[in-house]
């Protein structure tokens, strides 16, 4: 995780005054800890204003499931219904070949519609 920093700083002088912002990106948490969380736990940083201060801001949290909750609710679920199978009854999936004939179906009515469009635009001038 990767956190910005901004800084604001003012200096003044006798014939000048000038502010400048500075951001300044440092790894708050490096990745090697991140990789090596376990599921559930999570890390975060909150920002805040110049003018809001937070105090707390850097967060480290697990999400605690229930697994016998998860299990139960899960045994419910319905199966996703088949809506359009690709499979004929050889057993062949043609999925690939139905979306390479729509994307060339797609393809020639888009160009079908230019030619028409420019014809139309050529017409009225």
């Amino acid at each position: 995780m990767i956190i910005s920093e901004k800084s604001q700083s003012m200096t003044i002088n006798q014939q000048d005054k000038s502010t400048s912002i500075n951001t300044q990106m440092d790894t708050l948490i490096p990745a090697s800890k991140i990789s090596n969380l376990t599921q559930g736990v999570f890390v975060g940083a909150i920002s805040d204003n110049f003018d809001e201060r937070i105090e707390q801001k850097i967060s480290h949290a697990e999400i605690v499931v229930d697994n016998e909750k998860v299990t139960k609710e899960s045994s419910r679920y319905l199966p996703i219904p088949v809506i359009t199978n690709f499979t004929d009854e050889d057993g062949k999936n043609h999925l690939q070949e139905e979306i390479e004939y729509n994307y060339r179906r797609i393809k020639d009515e888009t160009a079908q519609i230019i030619v028409e469009e420019l014809a139309r635009i050529k017409n009225n001038s």
